[in-house]
C-alpha cells in the first residue's frame, strides 16, 4: 500500500526514477480498486454499457490518470530511456509490447541523467 500512496504523493512528479516494485504495486492497486469500483458500479446502476465504464469508475481513473503517466515516465526513466517512449503505445499491439517490456526490465546500474538509482538509494 505505501508504493501505491507514495507514487499518490508525487501526483505530477515526472522527473526522477522509479523502481519496478513502485510501478508495478501501483499497478496492481488500480486494478484490484477499478475491479470494485466497477462491482459497485455494477450494483448500484451506474455502470454505462454504452461508455464501458460507470460514474465511480470513471471518476477514479481520471483521478489517478496524471500519477499514472507519471509513475510511468519516472519507470522509463530508470530503464534509461526518455518519458518520450510511452508514445510508442500508440503503434498498435506492437507498442504496448514493446512499452511492457520496458517495464519489466530491471533499472540501469548507477547514476544516469535523470537521477540516482533508487535500488541503491533505499537499500
Amino acid at each position: 500500500m505505501n508504493w501505491y500512496l507514495e507514487v499518490l504523493k508525487k501526483y505530477a512528479v515526472f522527473n526522477g526514477r522509479a523502481r519496478r516494485s513502485e510501478y508495478w504495486w501501483f499497478v496492481l492497486f488500480n486494478i484490484i480498486i477499478s475491479l470494485a469500483l466497477g462491482a459497485i458500479d455494477g450494483v448500484t446502476g451506474t455502470f454505462s454499457q454504452a461508455a464501458g465504464l460507470g460514474l465511480l469508475g470513471g471518476l477514479y481513473t481520471l483521478a489517478v490518470l496524471l500519477p499514472s503517466l507519471a509513475v510511468t515516465v519516472r519507470r522509463l526513466h530508470d530503464t534509461g530511456r526518455s518519458g518520450w517512449w510511452f508514445l510508442i503505445m500508440f503503434v498498435p499491439l506492437i507498442g504496448a509490447i514493446v512499452l511492457l517490456v520496458f517495464m519489466l526490465l530491471d533499472s540501469k546500474p548507477g547514476q544516469n541523467q535523470y537521477g540516482a538509482n533508487p535500488k541503491a538509494v533505499t537499500a
